[in-house]
Order: structure tokens, then C-alpha cells, then sequence
């Protein structure tokens, strides 16, 4: 159990969090919310000692194990699963002993570490990091490769990997979603119900807190409250607690009305002094309920297109990616897609496959490597990238930027326009060097939304949004008469926006004949995983988009599938077989060394086989 008492923490000279009396048992799978800049981060660093609380504490078990995700990872020359392996540190730290008694051929340390690891049931490490990769989006061909090989959204994903592979009782995800695709999102989800432990996890996707929350922790004005449930639970026990303190509030301005015209009629009659004096006392007694403070909720507006053409942009035959001194890297190939004015398409499929690559084909960033892209003379393209954020200049405010796209335009004009994103008064002019992520993204979006395009292609526009503007965004796309392309892991938004999906992958461009339920259906289908505990609102998986196999080749597959089955079994076996041999004391006498570097050496071709192979048994299960 994690418990604050009168706890209270500052940033600088500003009290973030006060009066926080809570407790958060064991086992609870714990939504941390609320706007950006309220405390949530400052919240995690406090329970994992990186910063001290301003007044009161924080009791944590004695001998608690607190995983979470590093911010920063080095660029190290370590392949990908050794650097996940290595969350495990009693693991980790154990191979490493083995393989250096192994070099030295010190035989009684290898027992040792053989011995160690059976204790813990180690064995299986290297399986269960192999296992953390694939699901969050890593192919087989990838886990050998070094970590410093990999980009920022990648060693993002190695770091929440290695995270999941720490031993733990309390588990600290901050925004875990980032930088996922939407189908290492859902694999996520399904991995965190198996969760034993403490979880508490701050995210700004309300569909993934739904997936995976028990309870809620509302951060707000400085103030905690726990609530019981999911996301949407916690909306509705919030509504009806704000309608009910506005009840009580109400009726005590009421009742105060009537006391204190009671005591101004008659506190100077002798014959009613002590009836007066009576409801002053009552009137100071008062609870003093406040009023509900209407939060302030933030309007997108994407306005009307100046001309909006039927059809706006199309891509016939098209063979995208991207070109080199060298060469080509032909990434998609024969693309067919094609946008018409109220169009709402959603890109599905793992990062990497050419959801941005597509985007940007269409953008016209990329030149093409074969084909056509034909667009209407009038097409108006707002473009938000995953790097537009990053791309802002530092040092330059909200109205600087503006100027940049409409050098003759009144600076009253401007300041009006900016001042209906929320950027009102002097903000308008302060350097951004200290804007929020969230505020930086606001401004991009007011930025394109100036333009007034009549094409919206939206490449992870979320990710530094907090759960109001994501809302906002949602019903200014609603709105948006003209056509739309989302990219997004947010399953709210991109279920609310778009009403048809194309999956990007394997080189190909195919429409995906389902909704949202239905492809994360067809995903645990197709990647042979259990349903989760909430299960889609689907009675059956929807089939992939197009077979990719002849019968005679699905069917040489799946006899193959059940061969590859039958030798990782033996393989096992006999893996098992000598890990007990290993790990028997008598083995290792004076006259040993020779048999147990044969045992050793056969161990670790037996190992290697089972790897191949279950390579081989991932891509015949696809």
C-alpha cells in the first residue's frame, strides 16, 4: 500500500499539490489525470525519492521494487535484447557471472550461476526480452542490432521494454503510449492487465485508460481525489459530484439569504435579540460550500475551406520512399488512394511500415519513385508532422510565427486570431522557448488551421495534447468539411473522426474492411494472443484485408507451423534435461571440466536452434 499523508509538493514557487490524504492498495491498476503542468510527473518523481515533499510524506512498503521508464537512453553498442535483458539486473548480473566462468572455465562458478538461475527461474529471460520486443513493435531481424543504430521514438520503446522486464511491485508508466502505434498500443494493454503488481500510469488516452484503469487519481486545483473505475467512470462520478456541490451550495446561499434578512429585521428588537443572535451563531456555522467553477473549455476551429473541390489529390500506381545518391528504398508499392472532399481516413499498422511515408507522398515531400499524383489545381494541404512541434522557432513567439504566413496582415488582426487559440494578451508575444509541450502543439495547429486547407493530414497530432484539447480536437475534425488523413494511436480520436480505414503494411496499401474493435479483433487473431480482460464489442475477428497466400502455400505453412511446433518441443526437452545435469553438484568433480564443456557447448546449440526456430514460428503464425 502506498500511503500520502498531508503531503503537499511545490515546483519552485509553485505549490503543485496540498492537503493529498489518499491510500493506493496493492494490485490496483491506478489512471493519474488532469491538465498539463498540475503535478502528475512531479507526483512520480516524489514517490520514487527524486525530489522531497514540501510538508507530509509518503509511506511505501519497506522493501517495495519501483520500476519506470528512463527519459534518457544512453547510446550504447549493446544489442537491443541484451540492453532489455539487462532490466532484469539478478538476471542479468547472473549470465554475466556465467559467461565469465565460463571463459576462465571456472566449473564450480558455471554451477553455481546454473543453480542461481533455476532458483529463479531465469531461464526463460532472454525469451520473455524477445517477447517485450515483439510485442512493442521490434521485427525478430532487429534484436541483435545496436541500441545507438536505433532513433528517439525507438530507444523511447527500448526503454518502456527494459522497464517491463524489471521484477516489480509498483510499476510508473508516464504517457507509456508516446511513440507507439496502435497496435503496440493494444498489446500494451493486454500486457498491463497480466500485471501483478501496483500500477499507476499517466496518459492522456482516454480509450487506454478504459482498457487498463481500476481506479482513477484526479489531480486538480492543487488537490487528489481517488476514484473508483475507469476513465469514463470517473467522468460520470465527476459530473454528479459537481451537480450535487452545486446543489449544496445553492441551497446554503439560500439558507444564508434567509438568516441574514432575519438578523438585519430584528437584531436591534430586545424581544427578538436572542432569536438573532441565535442564527448568527448558525449563520457562522456554515460550511462555506463553494461554487462550481465552470473550467474554462478550449474551441478548436478549422475554418471553412475558401474552395473545396470534389476531388482533391490522388495516387495512381504510385511506388513510394525514398532516394539516394545510390539509389532508391522503395518502401509501398502500387499505391491507389485517393481523397475526396469529406473524406475521413484513418492509417492503421505498426510504426515503420509507411504510414508517414504515405503522408508525405501526398504532402508531395517526397518525390515519387514511380507512378502519379495528380491534385486539384485549388488543393490546400495543412500539414502536421511528427516533427512540426520540434520545428517551431526558439526564441520567437506566437505572433512571429504568424507573421511568417502573412507578412501584410494587421498585427491586430493576428493577435485577434491567436487570441481565439488561447494565446491571449501578452502571451502573444513571449518567446516560446518556455511554452509546454501542449502549447507548442496548439500553436502548430493554429498555424495550419490559418491557411484554411481544405486537406488535413494529421501525423501523431496528439502527443502533446492533455485530454481537453484532445477533445477539442476531435470536434473541430468533426466539424472540418473537407478531407482528413489521421495518423494516431489514440483510439478516441481517431475513432471519432475517421469513418474509413486503410492498413499500411507489408509494403502495401489496402483498405481494412472494419472498424476499430474489429481490427484490434483481428490483431489478437492474428498474433495468436488471448482476449484481454475487457473484450472488443465484436462477436468475431474481421478476416485481414486481402489473403496474402494461395491455399497450397497457406496450407504448406500450417503443415510447417505444426512441424516447427513438434521440434521446439524436443528442442525443450532436451534443454531441460541438460540444465538439470548442470545444475547437479556430483558433475562438476575433478575429472568434470571436459563433460561439462561439452553439456555447455551442446546447450548453446540447442538454445540457438529453439531461437531460429521460434523466428521461423512468428512469421508462419502471420
Amino acid at each position: 500500500m502506498i500511503a500520502f499523508r498531508n503531503f503537499a509538493l511545490r515546483r519552485g514557487e509553485r505549490l503543485l499539490l496540498s492537503q493529498v490524504d489518499l491510500s493506493l492498495h496493492a494490485g490496483w491498476r491506478i489512471g493519474v489525470i488532469g491538465r498539463n503542468g498540475c503535478g502528475k510527473s512531479s507526483l512520480f518523481a516524489a514517490i520514487m525519492g527524486e525530489v522531497d515533499a514540501d510538508h507530509g510524506d509518503i509511506d511505501l512498503p519497506g522493501k517495495v521494487r519501483i520500476a519506470s521508464v528512463a527519459q534518457e537512453t544512453p547510446s550504447l553498442p549493446d544489442a537491443a535484447i541484451d540492453f532489455v535483458l539487462s532490466g532484469d539486473t539478478e538476471v542479468h548480473a547472473i549470465l554475466q557471472a556465467e559467461a565469465a566462468a565460463m571463459a576462465a572455465e571456472d566449473w564450480d562458478a558455471v554451477a553455481n550461476a546454473h543453480q542461481r538461475l533455476a532458483e529463479i527461474n531465469g531461464y526463460d529471460a532472454t525469451a520473455r526480452a524477445g517477447k517485450l520486443l515483439h510485442g512493442l513493435g521490434f521485427p525478430a531481424d532487429t534484436h541483435s542490432r545496436a541500441v545507438s543504430s536505433f532513433s528517439g521514438g525507438w530507444r523511447v520503446r527500448l526503454n518502456l521494454a527494459r522497464a517491463l522486464m524489471m521484477p516489480s511491485d509498483l510499476l510508473l508508466l508516464d504517457e507509456p503510449t508516446n511513440h507507439l502505434d496502435l497496435d503496440a498500443v493494444l498489446w500494451l494493454e493486454a500486457w498491463l492487465l497480466k500485471y501483478p503488481g501496483t500500477l499507476l500510469m499517466i496518459s492522456h488516452d482516454r480509450e487506454f485508460l478504459d482498457g487498463v484503469s481500476t481506479h482513477t487519481l484526479h489531480l486538480h486545483e492543487g488537490k487528489a481525489k481517488l476514484y473508483a473505475g475507469d476513465y469514463t467512470s470517473f467522468e460520470r462520478q465527476r459530473a454528479e459530484h459537481l451537480r450535487q456541490q452545486q446543489i449544496a451550495h445553492d441551497k446554503e446561499q439560500a439558507e444564508r439569504a434567509h438568516l441574514q434578512s432575519f438578523i438585519d429585521r430584528f437584531k436591534a428588537k430586545a424581544s427578538k435579540a436572542r432569536q438573532a443572535q441565535s442564527r448568527m451563531k448558525r449563520l457562522a456555522k456554515l460550511a462555506g460550500t463553494e461554487a462550481v467553477r465552470a473550467e474554462r473549455s478550449f474551441r478548436i476551429v478549422f475554418a471553412e475551406p475558401a474552395r473545396l473541390p470534389h476531388s482533391l489529390i490522388r495516387l495512381n500506381h504510385v511506388d513510394a520512399g525514398y532516394a539516394t545518391p545510390t539509389g532508391a528504398t522503395k518502401i509501398l508499392a502500387d499505391i491507389g488512394f485517393g481523397l475526396e472532399a469529406g473524406d475521413r481516413v484513418g492509417l492503421l499498422g505498426p510504426n515503420g511500415a509507411g504510414k508517414s511515408t504515405l503522408v508525405k507522398t501526398l504532402v508531395g515531400e517526397l518525390p515519387l519513385l514511380a507512378g502519379e499524383r495528380v491534385a486539384h489545381p485549388d488543393l490546400r494541404i495543412g500539414y502536421f508532422a511528427q516533427h512540426t512541434v520540434e520545428s517551431l522557432h526558439e526564441g520567437q513567439s506566437p505572433l512571429w510565427h504568424l507573421k511568417e504566413l502573412a507578412p501584410n496582415a494587421g498585427e491586430q488582426v493576428l493577435r485577434n486570431y491567436l487570441g481565439r487559440w488561447n494565446f491571449v494578451g501578452d502571451r502573444a508575444f513571449e518567446n516560446i522557448d518556455g511554452f509546454s509541450g501542449g502549447e507548442r502543439a496548439r500553436l502548430a495547429l493554429a498555424l495550419i488551421a490559418y491557411l484554411e486547407p481544405n486537406v488535413l493530414l494529421l501525423d501523431e497530432p496528439t502527443n502533446h495534447l492533455d485530454l481537453d484539447m484532445r477533445e477539442a480536437l476531435a470536434e473541430a475534425l468533426s466539424d472540418f468539411p473537407g478531407a482528413i488523413v489521421l495518423v494516431s494511436h489514440d483510439r478516441h480520436l481517431i475513432g471519432l473522426v475517421c469513418e474509413t480505414f486503410w492498413r499500411v503494411a507489408d509494403g502495401k496499401v489496402e483498405e481494412f474492411n472494419g472498424d476499430l474493435d474489429e481490427y484490434a479483433a483481428w490483431l489478437r487473431s492474428r498474433n495468436n494472443e488471448p482476449r484481454a480482460a475487457k473484450p472488443a464489442a465484436v462477436a468475431k475477428p474481421a478476416p485481414p484485408p486481402k489473403p496474402v497466400r494461395s491455399k497450397q502455400e497457406a496450407d504448406a505453412a500450417a503443415k510447417r507451423l505444426k512441424q516447427v511446433e513438434a521440434r521446439i518441443a524436443v528442442l525443450q526437452a532436451e534443454l531441460d534435461k541438460l540444465e538439470s545435469q548442470l545444475a547437479d553438484p556430483a558433475i562438476y568433480g575433478n575429472d568434470g571440466g571436459i563433460e561439462v564443456a561439452q553439456l555447455a557447448q551442446r546447450q548453446g546449440e540447442l538454445a540457438k536452434e529453439k531461437d531460429q526456430l521460434e523466428s521461423e514460428w512468428l512469421e508462419l503464425a502471420e
